[in-house]
């Protein structure tokens, strides 16, 4: 089973989503996680990781069954340099066991070409990044993720479902 997750921020709180599939191809949900988090730290430049990886490790206490992979919103590695991103602070936290895909939506200062991708009719590419999974498979599978448009189906699926949840409902 592979994880898509993003989170959305309220101020000091924030949702945590996850949906769990099995097929790269289809758009068939195996469940869906929902985690809300409070006390979240406040965004800092250039550590980005520091507000997220908690919101992520939270929902990922909630999971049972093994995951062969997770997809994050945002980089594994950040510009040219290849300086850690969220992703890799995230590999390095579940022990270097899990492979984590970045897919971001906007270009980091510096981001190779290389990561570019293009989905559909798209003029406008994704950017993708990888640790514990060769980046070439990496960026076919979001390639060949279903749906027709840029953003890949399940991506955008998770990006709703955390954003439709009303943080002081849930908190």
């Amino acid at each position: 089973m592979k994880l898509v997750i993003d989170v959305q921020y309220d101020g000091t709180k924030a949702v945590v989503a996850g949906i769990i599939f099995s097929n790269w191809t289809s758009n068939s949900i195996h469940e869906t996680i929902l985690t809300p988090v409070s006390n979240v730290k406040p965004y800092q430049a250039g550590a980005f990781y520091k507000r997220e990886l908690p919101c992520i490790l939270k929902l990922l206490e909630k999971i049972r069954l093994p995951l062969e992979l997770i997809i994050i919103d945002g980089f594994v590695v950040l510009g040219s340099d290849n300086t850690d991103g969220l992703g890799m602070y995230l590999y390095n936290a579940l022990h270097q066991k899990t492979p984590i895909i970045g897919v971001a939506k906007k270009a980091f200062v510096n981001t190779p070409v290389d990561y570019e991708i293009y989905r559909g009719d798209s003029k406008k590419p994704l950017y993708v990044t990888a640790i514990g999974i060769d980046i070439s498979e990496a960026k076919a599978h979001i390639t060949t993720m279903h749906g027709k448009h840029r953003i890949p189906s399940l991506l955008k699926k998770v990006d709703q479902f955390c954003r439709g949840i009303n943080t002081s409902e849930i908190l």
